[in-house]
């Protein structure tokens, strides 16, 4: 069957074209309350769903926001797989969703520019987690539209940025496996970027070692992505070529998981052998067997109140808090760490 237009509610209705938009919005002022229940009757018998994208033409509000994840690491399909980030969009979609708008999601990879589509789908605003070129930026303030930060270390106002103190949380997990008695740390990590995420949990990791007075070991460090990929690469290798290694810190859950996996496919129990601590507390972690202790942040608070940032200042809300925003960290002990003998 051919979709109903609304010059098709318009004729069964009896009005004009423009009545049924004005009913459709609300808009008391030029049609009764009368008109716009019989024409909400009509539309819901005609079963008639509204253009919106004319209506975003008409009003320039698309009601789509943009959600912008960088894809710089080799490891291309984090998106899909690491459920970090269906966590964050979860939270930011749910909030979305009462405030009636809808999300665009997409993967910018290095060097690829977000404008055109931006431009194109007429988004009201946009919400970007992670890192990006400082010419990325400088084009989001050229469309002039609302922009929130998701873990972004960028010192520009323009921005409201949500984040959480990534130094102090690799501190925070590096002296918890300290004071449970290791010194032979190894840190299983993303690519370390200035200003990124993972630099700063390796900076609080390399603070944490040195307020020891241990031996910071550039080759305890392993360095690629924040994959599960590379959580089982780098657990062989410490099995094999690191045996003095008796805890790891993964700067992500799914890395943790990974390292875990290969240490014990290589002999090694996890925590007797080698403790592993985690980092975001996942819902997968409680799952994982063993139960993974980790540093916990609140995945899908801060996405939505990322989203709900956002929608403050697309309405043209009076911000009343500081343009940085940062969210709690706590340590979740479960079965992946033991005290050293």
């Amino acid at each position: 069957m051919k979709k109903p237009t609304i010059k098709d509610v318009a004729k069964v209705a009896g009005v004009s074209a423009a009545a049924v938009s004005y009913a459709l919005n609300g808009r008391t002022d030029k049609v009764s309350n009368e008109t716009i229940e019989r024409i909400k009757k009509i539309i819901n018998t005609m079963n008639y769903v509204p253009d919106f994208s004319a209506r975003s033409l008409v009003k320039n509000q698309s009601k789509l926001i943009g959600i912008v994840i960088p894809q710089t690491e080799s490891h291309k399909q984090l998106i899909l797989e690491n459920p970090f980030y269906s966590e964050m969009i979860s939270g930011i979609e749910s909030k979305l969703r009462e405030y009636g708008y809808h999300l665009l999601l997409s993967g910018v990879n290095q060097g690829e520019s977000y404008l055109d589509l931006s431009v194109q789908r007429n988004l009201d605003g946009a919400i970007m987690m992670g890192i990006y070129p400082e010419q990325f930026y400088d084009g989001f303030k050229k469309i002039n539209i609302p922009i929130v930060l998701i873990d972004s270390y960028i010192n520009d106002s323009y921005f409201k940025r949500i984040g959480i103190d990534d130094e102090y949380g690799g501190y925070l997990a590096t002296k918890y496996l300290i004071d449970k008695g290791h010194s032979n740390i190894g840190l299983v990590t993303g690519a370390i970027r200035k200003d990124g995420v993972v630099e700063k949990r390796f900076l609080g990791y390399k603070r944490a070692i040195r307020e020891a007075n241990f031996f910071y070991n550039p080759d305890y460090v392993f360095e690629e992505s924040m994959s599960y990929e590379h959580g089982l690469a780098a657990g062989q290798l410490i099995a094999k070529k690191f045996p003095e290694i008796t805890a790891v810190f993964a700067t992500g859950d799914m890395v943790a998981f990974g390292a875990i996996r290969s240490l014990m496919d290589q002999g090694k129990k996890v925590p007797e052998d080698i403790s592993v601590i985690g980092f975001d507390d996942i819902t997968m972690s409680k799952m994982f067997i063993p139960p993974l202790t980790t540093i916990r942040q609140n995945i899908t608070e801060k996405g939505a109140i990322a989203a709900e940032h956002l929608i403050h200042m697309i309405q043209g809300g009076v911000e009343q808090e500081a343009n940085e925003i940062m969210l709690p960290l706590t340590i979740v002990e479960r079965a992946t760490v033991r005290v050293k003998e």
